[in-house]
């Protein structure tokens, strides 16, 4: 198996057992760096195993049917994975203050639902980082964070 094959198959359990429908936190110790960077900009970075379990504890408890999957094949090239993927959530449980435009109060009931691309960095079949570029305008809008403005007479 060649090594981008590998590392798109890290990347796979990554994004399938971390990101996907029912979190496995053991995959952060199983297949993160333990010095890890996690970065998007919804959120302030995090980096190291246990900020990242905590990251997840916490986006898992205020949005329990959080969810995000692929859209389009992974492209590997080198130590590089890239992947497409949309998701979101309701917001259900408890407040939730981790966004860096602000807070919510407890069960707004507020749904999101945005799309992204992720870069990862694999190196000896360990993340070592992710960063992404997330659609948090749409995110931050519909969790009523943000209000769209109105352009040419149009809101």
């Amino acid at each position: 198996m060649s090594k981008e094959a590998e590392n798109k198959a890290v990347v796979g359990r990554w994004f399938t057992e971390f990101w996907g429908e029912k979190v496995n936190l053991a995959v952060v110790d199983e297949i993160a760096a333990p010095n890890m960077l996690l970065k998007y900009s919804l959120h302030e970075p995090r980096r190291g195993r246990e900020d990242i379990k905590a990251f997840m504890t916490d986006f898992r408890a205020a949005f329990p049917d959080l969810n995000f999957w692929g859209t389009a094949d992974l492209i590997a090239e080198g130590d590089y994975v890239v992947g497409q993927w949309e998701g979101g959530g309701t917001h259900t449980g408890p407040a939730h203050d981790d966004f860096l435009i602000g807070g919510l109060p407890a069960a707004t009931g507020r749904k999101m639902h945005f799309t992204g691309t992720t870069v990862l960095k694999v190196i000896d079949g360990k993340i070592v980082e992710e960063v992404g570029l997330d659609d948090g305008v749409t995110a931050l809008t519909q969790l009523g964070l943000i209000k769209a403005t109105a352009v040419n007479g149009n809101a």
